[in-house]
């Protein structure tokens, strides 16, 4: 399956080709374009020239737009699920659920091109303000460039293509290189609707060779870019004055306070803590528990996690597949296995079975340990005592991140208390920290990135405001 780079509205080859293989069953299963410079660069000149017709769209058309690629997901969800659980080894009944939540986002999206609005301003409340008319406007940027990664090959690129269309801007898209074949797919949708051609443009290929000429080039007015924080900072470093939004993930922290329900409590952290193999970026990765509940939630999540279907992504049945690749799964081998050599307690898993790393819980983890202070993104939690909730805060509170955090309590004071003290973009009160719905502000503080995602919030963000004021007198 040979296939094209998307450039001004047409399929076109390029010179280099690299192959694409399962990391589940290791098979060939594409063979994808390398773009080279020109290619970014003729990609970036036919989003630039397709600013005007973009911009001249009006708020209906742009959620019509919208609404014709949400029709589309709708009538190929089961195709474009088999594709991600194909080229990423996300489970299958996982990979229909991201279509699901794809297909909301960009409604959401068509919803919020129809709300994007200013505001009148009060001149007359300023002494020298009278006889004046003030209101602001929301104007496109112009050219996005959108670098996304593997682990929600559809609904990520959803959060930046669909504000990006409807606030009126154009886009170069750069999928991660493992997960290339849904933004193939989302283009093939894309080529079916009334988007103006040359609004957007995939180019696939090396970071360094693709995202360096998106990130550097004067004619791109925005970057949003979601991965490592590494890569994030050398976006920031190297995108001059234009606007840069980043998601970098994190290391996910929970409380869970005496006298809630554990089968709850256990039910939740599975899901939060082993879904899509780990690699999600606010995936529950570090469990904080009152001691005197500890024994009692360690047996029964053991207990859960070694119920975990584990095996082929295709299988409907399947709960756990297959790492993104070989290196990545080795490295998380070798975390757990350094943490065990510092003292910790493996619980269950830390090995690899049938190409599989198995769900892996681990307990009186130091908290320097890379399973614990660096994010692990793999199918890996550790579960550590506390004395008190204020200890529980301070140990999710000790991290270079700070995406989301939840806490599981009965008591409306804790609860309070730690949505005030907790230093993370989002507090989830008697939930896992990987709770997200597409509508709301996603984002995280320190190393977890700067900027909000979520429809409304992500469109504020590829806009400019502009001020207009009459004189009356």
């Amino acid at each position: 399956m040979k296939k094209k780079l998307y450039l001004n509205g047409e399929w076109q080859e390029t010179i280099d080709y690299a192959e694409l293989f399962s990391p589940y069953s290791n098979e060939k299963i594409g063979e994808i374009p390398k773009a080279s410079v020109a290619d970014v660069e003729a990609a970036i000149d036919a989003a630039s020239e397709a600013r005007e017709a973009m911009a001249a769209l009006t708020a209906y058309e742009r959620a019509a737009i919208l609404e014709q690629l949400v029709s589309l997901f709708i009538e190929h969800k089961e195709q474009a699920a088999k594709i991600i659980a194909l080229e990423s080894a996300k489970p299958l009944k996982f990979a229909l659920g991201e279509i699901d939540r794809t297909i909301e986002t960009y409604k959401f999206a068509a919803e919020e091109a129809k709300r994007l609005s200013g505001e009148m301003i009060p001149m007359d409340a300023a002494k020298g303000g009278s006889n004046r008319l003030a209101y602001t406007l929301r104007e496109p940027l112009g050219v996005v460039a959108a670098i996304t990664p593997f682990n929600f090959p559809q609904n990520l690129v959803a959060h930046k293509i669909g504000p990006a269309i409807a606030a009126g801007n154009t886009i170069v898209l750069k999928p991660a290189s493992q997960t290339p074949l849904s933004a193939f797919f989302l283009a093939e949708l894309l080529d079916q609707t009334d988007l103006p051609k040359g609004a957007f443009n995939l180019v696939t290929g090396s970071g360094r060779t693709v995202g360096d000429v998106l990130v550097e080039s004067d004619q791109v007015k925005m970057v949003t870019f979601t991965g490592s924080p590494a890569v994030g900072k050398g976006i920031r470093d190297k995108a001059g004055l234009k606007k840069v939004a980043l998601e970098l993930g994190s290391n996910a922290g929970m409380i869970v306070d005496e006298g809630v329900d554990l089968d709850v409590v256990v039910e939740k952290a599975i899901a939060g803590a082993f879904s899509n193999q780990g690699q999600v970026c606010i995936s529950l990765q570090r469990i904080y528990i009152m001691e005197n509940v500890m024994d009692e939630f360690l047996s029964r999540f053991q207990t859960a996690a070694n119920q975990l279907a584990i095996g082929d992504p295709l299988d409907m049945k399947t709960d756990l597949s297959a790492m993104i690749s070989k290196q990545e799964q080795q490295r998380a081998v070798e975390w757990v296995k350094e943490s065990v050599d510092e003292g910790a307690t493996l619980i269950t898993g830390g090995t690899v079975e049938d190409e599989v790393f198995q769900p892996t819980i681990l307990s009186n983890v130091a908290s320097d340990a890379k399973v614990s202070c660096q994010e692990v993104f793999a199918p890996v939690v550790i579960v550590n005592s506390i004395q008190s909730i204020e200890q529980g805060i301070h140990e999710i509170n000790n991290s270079d991140f700070g995406l989301q955090a939840g806490i599981f309590t009965n008591d409306i004071k804790t609860a309070f208390y730690a949505s005030k003290k907790l230093q993370v973009g989002g507090v989830l009160i008697n939930d896992i920290p990987t709770f997200r719905v597409d509508q709301m502000p996603y984002g995280g503080v320190k190393e977890s990135g700067n900027g909000k995602e979520g429809l409304k919030y992500a469109i504020e963000e590829m806009t400019e405001m502009k001020l207009v004021i009459w004189n009356q007198s």
